[in-house]
């Protein structure tokens, strides 16, 4: 008899599969040193910047954590630091021309394997699987 998988793996399952399928192919396009530890940092920066601390708290992680790999990802040329027009002593990290021209790269590799996964369940399911899993979100995810 073999035992079925719980809700939560049967979530994580696909979404590994993208993420890996996302940095195979953002490898191929040239983004090959950005690491999966500073993407999650990465891709919580809001569209207007975002405060370390923010940063930090939204991936789970230390403030000195996210720092370290916002450093790393400054050097790399994905974000930049700039004052903070609210608050003149903090500092915004923003995405970067580099970190624009990532995000984009990594839009299509999401939309090649949704359309895969469309393929592969129908397209009311895959709908369906959509709209539940927002459904889902109301009650999961603390930013929304």
């Amino acid at each position: 008899m073999t035992e079925e998988l719980n809700t939560g793996l049967l979530l994580f399952l696909p979404y590994r599969a993208m993420e890996a399928r996302v940095f195979e192919e953002l490898a191929a396009a040239g983004f090959e040193d950005i690491t999966p530890s500073q993407a999650r940092v990465f891709q919580r920066i809001a569209s207007t910047g975002s405060r370390l601390g923010d940063l930090a708290r939204q991936a789970g992680i230390t403030k000195q954590s996210a720092g370290f790999l916002v450093d790393q990802l400054e050097r790399l040329g994905y974000v930049y630091r700039a004052p903070d027009p609210d608050d003149g002593r903090a500092r915004l990290i923003r995405i970067a021309e580099r970190g624009h021209r990532g995000v984009e790269a990594s839009r299509a590799v999401v939309a090649r394997v949704e359309a895969e996964w469309e393929a592969h369940l129908g397209a009311r399911r895959m709908a369906q699987l959509r709209r539940i899993l927002a459904d889902l979100r109301e009650i999961t995810d603390p930013w929304r």
